[in-house]
């Protein structure tokens, strides 16, 4: 395959970025998204230039560090996968591909397709820990637990953070990230005792970061690699509201 690239290019975070292209010669179609990028950036460094920078980990989809936006959408227009899930297959001979960094303002960029994505790092470190003592691992079917609050719970938990649903919503929100973290204890008993207070700091820490809020758009659901539910929202600011009601009369 060949294909034409158009790369967001950034020395640094202050400097001022621009779109270059590269020419992606001879591409297998059997190559993952970053395969193809390790190939190309080969042949950048064999010119001895620098080569396009950008995160990766595990490649299987499973810690969301490839967060890149492929054609305008966070990892790509592919339902429930990650960019280092993407295949050159999907794309076609003589295709143009636009490759961005993930663009919010609590995102800084580090340079070329990398961001700063600590500040969703900081939200879950504002719901503090559970103060109760867990003990010991329990036979999982000793602490009687509704299949709907286990299905809810599973789904949030399945949230990698990579950010794309702040990526992909025209505010910068990251109400579902903050939602899926607060729902996932929430629907759990251990996570009961300090469910709305963790609701309040969350939901601040999120405020403070600088993200935006949820206008009900849901491309944050339709870009999520995890398929995560809207549905988590809705209950976070249930837990909310009733947090705020709780500390006025306190």
């Amino acid at each position: 395959m060949n294909l034409t690239l158009k790369v967001w290019r950034q020395s640094g975070p202050k400097s001022k970025g621009s779109i270059h292209t590269y020419a992606a010669e001879n591409i297998p179609a059997e190559a993952s998204f970053l395969e193809m990028l390790d190939i190309v950036n080969e042949r950048i460094i064999e010119k001895g230039d620098d080569p396009i920078h950008f995160n990766h980990d595990c490649r299987e989809g499973i810690c969301g560090a490839c967060s890149l936006t492929i054609n305008g959408v966070p990892h790509s227009k592919e339902k429930g996968i990650t960019t280092c899930q993407v295949h050159m297959r999907k794309f076609r001979d003589g295709d143009t591909i636009w490759i961005e960094p993930f663009r919010a303002n609590p995102f800084p960029i580090v340079k070329d397709l990398i961001v700063d994505r600590t500040a969703l790092d900081r939200i879950i470190a504002a719901g503090g820990y559970i103060d109760i003592r867990t003990g010991s691992a329990v036979d999982a079917n000793s602490i009687p637990i509704s299949k709907a609050d286990a299905d809810s719970a599973f789904d949030a938990a399945a949230c990698i953070g990579c950010g794309a649903c702040v990526a992909a919503c025209p505010n910068g929100s990251a109400m579902l990230f903050t939602s899926a973290k607060i729902s996932h204890l929430g629907h759990l008993p251990q996570g009961q005792p300090e469910r709305r207070k963790r609701a309040l700091a969350m939901v601040r820490q999120m405020d403070s970061e600088g993200f935006g809020n949820c206008t009900n758009h849901y491309e944050c659901e339709a870009a999520c690699p995890k398929e995560i539910s809207v549905d988590h929202i809705a209950r976070m600011n249930r837990d909310y509201g009733k947090g705020v009601i709780a500390e006025q009369f306190a």
